[in-house]
């Protein structure tokens, strides 16, 4: 019987070497098949080795058994030149394996996700490294469809060095499972990767990393986080969401990241020495302390805006025995020795309402400095603080500490150390016992695949060439088509452009005049342009006239995909003359469709006049859900005259907490007998909904719907200011809200 396995072996490692293997590598493979009897038949200390080139709609099962002094390894042939393409997937069960090399492009998983440390429900890994690889914007063409990219089962396993570039849909970027029993108290290692950008998903379900889920969140997972690089992680509110205990997060650095780390659910979390570098971008935050026993200390934490649950350090109220999906109460936590430096908001007892009641208790807050030229009301105190213990803490003297006892306040002079990190003097640091050897724990070209390129979300306005259009029929059609990423198409001053088919934008794409006459679009198609996924327009010192547009109701100039967008657009409407869209009712501006979102619309410096439908009507995402359609709203130094629907409706439902948005900004606008039309069903010139920033100043109104304003969740900042309504109403609103110079005239 012996023999005949032998020989079998034998026969199965010929027939691997004829239908795969190369000559000079015997473990080489270079076809589907190939890989799978070289999986079959691997043994302690083997390589398997995937041939360079495209690997497409693979589903990879890695199940095998190394020993502790001889790893498996399946690697690329040349790091970074296999690329896992098309509905693809990768699965690894047993144990002592190590995976390396791979890039995963151009494609999404056909399951629920990318690289599983399984293969099925009851085979996991055990003792597995996944490193120097690359998962870039393998993003579900559907935004709101979720998946995870890494989920890690198993114990004692790591993941080191990779890159996780990119992802657009719904879903943790990267998450680690505790559902049996045989992946709790697993020991997992997350090392020295670069979580690059991810945009902004404007829905719950965009968090960077979690660890466990709040079914588990009474077990440890006794996970390890270290000397990472999280890099514009903007997806949701919790870049990393701790779910369960006993995990350590130790030397991260968040650059210019949206959110906080938060520990959201599980005890005996440590988070020290990671770097919070905002560089004043909006909505950075740093560290939210949920429930009992949690230590953060030698923390460094510069330069972020967020406020609320995004502030720089929040310490959340809980609810009253708690259920377990909600906030328990912060018990016996120690926050101790944490730089922070011009940011602008600690929250003490945040969250604060009838059902989060339960103040912290236990806590301890020594030795922390926190000095701020930003905000000097940096501390904002929701509920009762006397469960808290503050002791030798130092402020700037324009702060204003939380408690008379326990701070002292000293002149804010901050100045670089020797390893350029800006920090209070000496006598500074040393007064809260603080030492001068602070350094960034890790710098972003020591993580990730030394092999890839650590880009940004995509390209610029502007950042590609620049292009003359002559004037005629879909000339300007025939250039989009040529133009790449970042182009500039210049018209002709006083040229008229005519368009019988729609632009259509795949990639970012500025059309333009120099000042001077502006040249004239007319289109005789419904849509003058349409965005589709990675598209973005910029529109600067153009007439957009719709004389010669079909005789149909719903027109629009520009309009979003009717399919779902995974990358966030831009518009950018700056200088224009925007006329006459009123051939027959409904000729909207802009025209949305349901999953697809803007980072930014901006309209500044323009003129719209005659226009029976709706500028910006930002309304689709209904389903109450937290979902909207924009983060950006800004609508400076223009015009609106005779608009029969609204020139903002911008739309927020629901009570979730996790996103940022949207935030409108108007200021220097005239709007004039805007919102009357019959078909208006807001009733209103603008309708802000579930909006969580609103500023509008300087602005008049005359013979016009009015504005109104309905709060709904969190703590929304709206300031009206220096406005007048004359023959309009007064703003309508179910909340308050900041108003002071309003005039009201002529009703």
């Amino acid at each position: 019987m012996k023999k005949i396995v032998q020989l079998t072996a034998l026969c199965a490692v010929l027939m691997w070497v004829m239908q795969g293997c190369s000559e000079q590598d015997p473990g080489l493979v270079k076809d589907e098949a190939s890989l799978k009897l070289a999986i079959e038949n691997a043994q302690p200390g083997d390589e398997i080795v995937l041939k360079n080139g495209v690997w497409k709609d693979i589903e990879i099962v890695f199940a095998a058994n190394g020993t502790q002094s001889d790893t498996i390894v399946l690697r690329a042939q040349t790091p970074g030149e296999v690329f896992i393409e098309g509905q693809s997937n990768l699965g690894i069960s047993g144990s002592y394996l190590h995976v390396t090399g791979l890039v995963f492009r151009n494609g999404y998983t056909p399951t629920s996700d990318v690289i599983a440390f399984r293969t099925n429900k009851e085979t996991l890994a055990n003792h597995v490294r996944v490193s120097h690889c690359v998962i870039d914007n393998f993003s579900n063409p559907e935004r709101y469809e979720s998946d995870i990219w890494v989920t890690m089962f198993g114990k004692n396993n790591r993941f080191d060095h990779n890159n996780l570039i990119g992802k657009r849909n719904r879903g943790v970027t990267m998450a680690v499972r505790l559902n049996t029993e045989a992946s709790q108290e697993n020991n997992h290692r997350i090392d020295y990767n670069y979580f690059g950008p991810r945009q902004n998903l404007a829905s719950n379900g965009g968090e960077t990393l979690r660890i466990g889920t709040s079914h588990y969140s009474l077990t440890n997972s006794n996970s390890t986080v270290s000397f990472n690089y999280f890099d514009e992680c903007d997806g949701e509110l919790e870049i990393i969401s701790n779910k369960s205990g006993g995990n350590k997060y130790l030397s991260n650095v968040f650059n210019k990241s949206k959110g906080t780390l938060t520990m959201r659910h599980g005890k005996n979390t440590l988070v020290e020495n990671n770097y919070f570098i905002g560089a004043r971008k909006a909505n950075t935050g740093g560290i939210r302390v949920i429930n009992e026993y949690q230590t953060v200390k030698n923390n460094y934490l510069i330069g972020l805006t967020g406020h609320r649950f995004r502030g720089a350090l929040v310490v959340m109220n809980g609810v009253p025995n708690s259920p377990i999906n909600r906030y328990n109460q912060v018990v016996d936590a120690t926050i101790e020795g944490n730089v922070l430096i011009d940011c602008d908001h600690v929250q003490l007892c945040a969250g604060s309402d009838e059902e989060r009641s339960a103040i912290p208790v236990g806590t301890k807050f020594e030795n922390n400095i926190m000095m701020s030229k930003t905000n000097a009301n940096l501390f904002t105190v929701y509920d009762d603080i006397s469960g808290i213990a503050f002791s030798n803490n130092v402020t700037g003297t324009e702060n204003n500490p939380p408690s008379e006892e326990g701070f002292v306040k000293v002149d804010n002079r901050i100045e670089p150390n020797e390893n350029g990190v800006l920090l209070p003097s000496v006598a500074t640091m040393e007064l809260a016992g603080l030492g001068q050897n602070w350094k960034l724990p890790v710098q972003k070209k020591k993580t990730g695949a030394a092999y890839y390129t650590k880009k940004g979300l995509g390209p610029a306005f502007g950042s590609g060439k620049t292009t003359k259009v002559a004037p005629g029929t879909n000339t300007l059609v025939e250039a989009a088509l040529q133009s790449a990423p970042g182009d500039v198409l210049v018209l002709e001053n006083g040229a008229e452009y005519l368009l019988t088919k729609t632009v259509a934008l795949h990639h970012p794409l500025t059309i333009m005049a120099d000042k001077g006459t502006q040249p004239r679009l007319l289109a005789e198609k419904s849509t003058f342009f349409k965005i589709e996924n990675e598209g973005s327009l910029e529109l600067i010192n153009l007439i957009i006239d719709g004389a010669q547009s079909p005789d149909q109701p719903g027109n629009a100039v520009v309009s979003t995909s009717k399919y779902s967008m995974n990358r966030n657009y831009k518009l950018k409407v700056i200088d224009c003359k925007v006329q006459d869209l009123k051939i027959n009712h409904s000729f909207n501006f802009l025209k949305i469709y349901p999953s697809t979102m803007a980072d930014t619309i901006e309209i500044r410096g323009s003129d719209f006049s005659d226009v029976t439908g709706s500028i910006l009507s930002m309304a689709t995402e209904t389903d109450d859900l937290g979902m909207y359609n924009a983060e950006y709203v800004l609508i400076k130094q223009s015009k609106f005259n005779s608009i029969g629907g609204a020139v903002a409706d911008i739309y927020r439902g629901g009570r979730d907490e996790s996103t940022f948005g949207p935030n409108v900004y108007i200021n220097e606008c005239n709007f004039i007998e805007v919102g009357n039309d019959k078909r208006n069903k807001i009733k209103a010139s603008m309708r802000f909904l579930g909006v969580q920033r609103l500023d509008i100043s300087n602005s008049q109104w005359e013979s016009s719907a009015g504005v109104k304003l309905q709060l709904t969740n969190g703590e929304p900042i709206s300031n009206l200011n220096d406005l007048s309504f004359e023959n309009t109403p007064d703003v309508v609103s179910n909340g308050s809200y900041n108003r002071s110079n309003i005039k009201i005239e002529g009703n």
